[in-house]
């Protein structure tokens, strides 16, 4: 690669760690952006990019320059759905170190504007939350809000009746005292974790919480079963549409 060039689109995902659709993991291309027209060259197992130069930030990622974050996700935007582009965008700012800052995804909509999937990018921020930990903890509430049940809180703190923190959920509805968990395969094959849940969740209902449990099966096959058992605990406590 020249100093022209630099990893951008789905090979640049793949090296900030953001979430991914199924359908690129394995496309074994490898994806080269370059500020100048002169320097994309056709390369087996490649496809080459044109940016304007100074239209895309530039990272190092191990010796290698790669497209900032934020500027990867307005790349993707002309190949990836709108719940695709919600999950990635949660991605950006949540996680334990957020790789990017709202203010820098409205910043980033805002170059985009007029260019192929600025309006599904636009469409996107509007449904991005920060303090996402998981794509499945988008896909959950993404589902129970376009269901018409209440916006849960993200990963928010759960107290006792006496105001003390006793844990962290992942979609909180604290004014109904129900929380909504996610549960991935760690949970089941983890003997450890599967432990220190029992323990964590008998906390949580001794504390008067309602605790719903999801899991890939009630996204992928019963979401009608996911949010019939969710809009049954908000009744319960107290909740009217």
């Amino acid at each position: 690669m020249s100093t022209a060039q630099f990893f951008s689109h789905v090979t640049a995902a793949h090296l900030h760690g953001l979430p991914l659709p199924r359908r690129f993991a394995t496309s074994g291309v490898i994806h080269i952006c370059v500020d100048d027209p002169a320097e994309r060259q056709r390369v087996r197992g490649t496809v080459a990019h044109h940016a304007r130069p100074g239209t895309v930030r530039l990272v190092d990622i191990g010796g290698y320059r790669v497209a900032a974050p934020v500027d990867v996700w307005r790349q993707l935007s002309a190949v990836l759905n709108l719940d695709e582009l919600i999950v990635m965008g949660d991605a950006l700012v949540g996680g334990r170190r957020p790789l990017a800052t709202m203010a820098e995804l409205r910043t980033g909509v805002a170059r985009h504007a007029g260019k192929r999937g600025a309006r599904r990018l636009r469409e996107a921020l509007d449904w991005v939350r920060p303090g996402v930990l998981s794509p499945r903890e988008t896909e959950i509430r993404l589902l129970l809000v376009r269901a018409g049940l209440p916006e849960p809180e993200v990963n928010a703190p759960l107290t006792d009746r006496s105001g003390r923190k006793i844990a962290t959920g992942d979609l909180v509805y604290r004014e109904y005292r129900v929380l909504v968990e996610y549960d991935g395969e760690q949970h089941r094959t983890d003997e450890e974790q599967y432990h220190w849940d029992i323990d964590r969740l008998d906390a949580i209902m001794e504390a008067d919480w309602r605790v719903v449990r999801l899991n890939k099966t009630h996204l992928r096959l019963k979401s009608a079963s996911a949010v019939r058992k969710v809009d049954t605990a908000l009744r319960d406590r107290g909740w009217r549409p």
